[in-house]
This record gives C-alpha cells, structure tokens and sequence, in this order.
C-alpha cells in the first residue's frame, strides 16, 4: 500500500465492519469514548461504559479483532483506487451527519469535492419523475448555480429525481455527491455509470459499505439516512404516497434538517406525497430556488457583495457597540465556531449573544450556518 493508515483508521474499519448493523449503537459508543481504538480498548470491560450491553454486543466486540484480514483488503482496494477512508474524527468527514445519532463510524469516498461545503442540499424522490418534476430540478439547480455557487447537491444516483439532480448539477456547474448503497467495487445502476464518472471529478461517490456489498434493500434504506443526514436542507421533488424520497424527508425532519417539498396537481400519483407532507406541515411549499433561499437565509452574490462592502465599511467607520466589538474580533481570529464557544471567548451570556447575534445577521454582519456555528461576513 501506498498510503499510510492510522491504527485509529484500521481499528475504526474493524468496529463499523462489527457493528454494521447495528449503527446507533457503534455511534454512540464512538462518541461516549472518543475513537474506535477507545471502544476497542474496553471491548472486554464494556460494562464499565454501558452497563445495559447485551451479550449480542459484547459478543460482537470481542470479534473485532478478527476483522483484520477484511480490513487490510479493503485498505488494499482504496489505495489502488485512490478512495479517501473518513472516520468520525477526521475534519474531511461530513461534520453535518456528527449532529445524527445514526452517523456511519466510516465513510468511504472517491471524489474531488470537500464534503463540508457552506451549504449542502439533498434532492430526493421517485424512481418516476414525470417531465414536471424533471423541468423544476433542471430550473432549480441552474438557479441555485448562479445565486449560491458553493452549494454542494447530494442524492442517490438512482433513477428518475436522483440522476436528473445529479445530472443537472454537472450542466450548472455544481458540485454534486452521490451516496451509494452497495461499496465502491461497483455501481447500481449500471447505466448511470457515465453520470458517476463525471461525478467523480465534479463531485465525488460516498457510501459507508465496504466492497463486495450488494445493493440490496435495506442498504438503500439505510444510505437515506447520510442523504438527509449531511445536508442543510432536503428537497423532495416529487414522490408517491408512500415512497423512499418521502422516507428520507421524514429522516431529514428528525434530523432538525428543513424540508421542503415541490407542490403538484391534486390526484397526479407522484406528487400525491409532496402534497400530503406540505398539508401535514412535514415540509415548505416550494416553487422557486428564491423560496429556498430566503427560508434557508442563503445569500446572492450580489448580497454578500453588498455584506461585504458593509464590512469594509464598518472598518473605516466603526460604530460597533461594545459588545458586537467583541463578537467581531472572536470571530476574526477563529471564524465559524459555534455559540456555546463564543460566549466564552467574548464574555457575553448565551441569552444576550442570541440576541446580539440576531441584530447582527440582520446588519449583514454574520451569517448563521449549521451545528449552531457563525460566520463573519467581510
């Protein structure tokens, strides 16, 4: 092998492959020890940290060890095919699914794109998309594209809204990421082989399973979870009463991810799920890639031009109040950091940093982004 891997790299392989199906549990055991070579470490005194373990778990604990021989081919296959292994600690992991009580320990991913771009979105919904659903993508992301042109697209890469998400990032010049249900040796469907080709260097293929994994149904179930998971909003296109788009906005909802739904004709089969999850309040109305941005507090070149201008502005012409002083000089020497963090470092309570905050993203002076962290504009 040509890279070299960390013991915590090899150990965290072995663990998910353990507990593969079993992903809450090896995600909070990551996240109450801190690593997979922790968890690995108190396999035979598990009942120090879990009193509740069952004798299932502590028998999968105490195999691990016997997952070496998989792992060493799995890292043989990688480094011949330059895919990138992501454990929970690395800063390239998708820092949006450690919010996911579900999260995959590994993630494994063959592209050119960071997975932690300013705004991510997921495109979901049916295998069937008719020409209307397909007409609103194609508008949707070409709009996206020129008003937020760090956004990353994230579906599925199977039929119908998944490719055509896909498909119409790669026109719009957009990066776009597929999460797949089966490892990375091969690619279902076959068809959209050449899609997944593009992607790769405009985007990249993501999926948690090792290889020699079938595409089978729970896989797809399970990979939504990452889809919904790893975005900043959800976008479900068009879906039957009952359907895996819909499951993943559902996921999504869970999640505290905002969703939203593209309305269509009353009786028309596949928009009969979009319509009954805005009916429920499960998801906002969506007609236009404005809607999307507004709710979601995203800004147009020309906003943050202008956010920008206010910022050179405010250094000639200072008129911050003490407190904002503060803020701006915490986040200028360590800039999207999260709330809690920030309180301490500038000495300002929560309950009056929200609202601190508030008047500043309303002055263009921080923009809001998610895991409760702020940027600095300018």
């Amino acid at each position: 092998m040509n890279q070299t891997y960390t013991q915590e790299t090899i150990n965290a392989m072995a663990m998910a492959r353990a507990l593969h199906y079993q992903p809450s549990l090896a995600t909070m055991l990551y996240q109450q020890l801190g690593s997979a070579t922790a968890v690995i470490e108190q396999g035979n005194n598990i009942d120090d940290v879990l009193p509740e373990a069952t004798p299932r778990l502590k028998e999968l604990l105490s195999h691990i060890g016997e997952q070496r021989e998989v792992v060493d081919k799995e890292l043989e296959f990688c480094d011949t095919h330059s895919i990138q292994i992501l454990t929970m600690g690395d800063a390239d992991y998708p820092q949006r699914l450690l919010e996911c009580d579900d999260a995959p320990v590994v993630l494994y991913y063959r592209g050119s794109t960071p997975l932690n771009a300013m705004h991510v979105v997921s495109v979901v919904g049916t295998r069937r998309c008719t020409p209307y659903g397909e007409d609103f993508i194609h508008r949707l992301v070409a709009d996206l594209s020129m008003s937020c042109p760090g956004l990353l697209v994230v579906s599925g890469l199977a039929y119908g809204v998944d490719v055509c998400a896909h498909r119409s990032a790669l026109e719009s010049k957009l990066p776009t990421v597929a999460v797949l249900a089966h490892g990375l040796d091969d690619l279902y469907p076959s068809r959209h082989r050449s899609v997944a080709n593009a992607m790769v260097n405009a985007g990249g293929l993501l999926t948690e399973y090792m290889t020699h994994t079938n595409a089978d149904k729970l896989n797809f179930v399970r990979r939504n979870r990452i889809v919904a998971g790893m975005a900043d909003a959800c976008v479900l296109i068009e879906s039957a009463a009952h359907g895996g788009g819909l499951i993943t906005a559902e996921i999504a909802r869970d999640y505290g991810r905002d969703v939203f739904a593209l309305p269509g004709r009353v009786g028309d089969t596949y928009s009969a799920g979009c319509n009954q999850l805005i009916r429920d309040n499960g998801a906002a109305l969506l007609t236009s890639a404005d809607d999307l941005i507004q709710a979601m507090g995203w800004q147009s070149d020309a906003q943050r031009q202008q956010a920008k201008e206010r910022g050179i502005e405010r250094e000639l012409f200072p008129n911050l109040s003490e407190e904002e002083r503060k803020i701006v000089e915490v986040l200028k020497g360590n800039n999207d950091i999260q709330v809690n963090i920030l309180s301490v470092q500038a000495g300002i309570p929560i309950h009056r940093l929200s609202s601190l905050l508030f008047e500043m993203e309303m002055k263009g002076m921080v923009r809001p982004l998610a895991g409760g962290t702020y940027h600095l504009i300018g």
